[in-house]
């Protein structure tokens, strides 16, 4: 029997596309939503709704929503790509860079020019995907003395890490798509959801069965002694068991 660390351990983004003939059953999402309910919030403000989509004519217009990537997401982001497994291995954090088109992988690429060129990836990232779960919240309510809500928005990230571990016991693939909290995407998906203005939206899950694939994503991490520190700063010895 799995234990929560192995699920912890196994869970990853499903980025390719899901299986269009297998959607998760009512009872599977049920436990998803249920492990939402439960999740530790600031203050218990509990301070999120969830609207689940699966009417493939409102996935269709979503996936067609237009929007450009913006120049400074192009640039930092090739910063902080790995050219090949081993320099990812090497460096243990970031991701690799084939996922991305050549250009966006160039360092003196002309990134405003690539922005301006950009077009929406909602199209693939929704086409096929059997439930798409929209997460949002009331910014005007927060947990008291949150400045910049941070508590709330660290409470919305529980609520994602639950839901996420809970697909990963499952079997179901889990991709969380940012970009819904683009304004132009979020101005179009509010109108398409009917989304009363008082509310935003943190991100969107795809949720399904990823389809197949012979190669596999390599899964770094640091070791845990790359980053624990003992009582100070600096001080990297660690406890062993005798």
């Amino acid at each position: 029997m799995d234990t929560l660390l192995d699920v912890i351990r196994r869970r990853h983004s499903s980025r390719g596309p899901f299986d269009k003939k297998r959607r998760p059953s009512e009872k599977d999402i049920g436990r998803i939503l249920e492990a939402a309910r439960w999740t530790p919030t600031a203050h218990n403000m509990q301070n999120f709704e969830i609207i689940v989509v699966d009417d493939k004519r409102i996935l269709g217009h979503l996936g067609n929503i237009k929007y450009k990537t913006s120049e400074a997401f192009i640039r930092e982001n090739c910063a902080l790509l790995s050219r090949s497994e081993g320099d990812l291995r090497s460096k243990k954090v970031g991701i690799l860079g084939n996922g991305f088109p050549p250009e966006w992988r160039n360092p003196k690429a002309d990134f405003a020019k690539l922005a301006k060129e950009s077009s929406s990836l909602l199209k693939y990232r929704i086409q096929g995907s059997p439930v798409l779960m929209i997460l949002i919240y009331d910014p005007n309510k927060r947990a008291p003395a949150s400045e910049g809500d941070s508590l709330g928005f660290m409470s919305i990230g529980c609520a994602m890490e639950n839901m996420w571990l809970t697909a990963e016991s499952l079997g179901i693939g889990f991709h969380v798509i940012s970009s819904f909290g683009n304004a132009e995407v979020e101005m179009e998906a509010r109108r398409i959801l009917a989304i009363p203005k008082s509310m935003k939206i943190a991100f969107a899950i795809r949720l399904g069965y990823p389809i197949p694939s012979k190669w596999k994503y390599p899964r770094i991490r640091r070791n845990v002694a790359d980053f624990i520190h003992r009582n100070r700063f600096g001080n990297k010895s660690l406890r062993t068991e005798k």
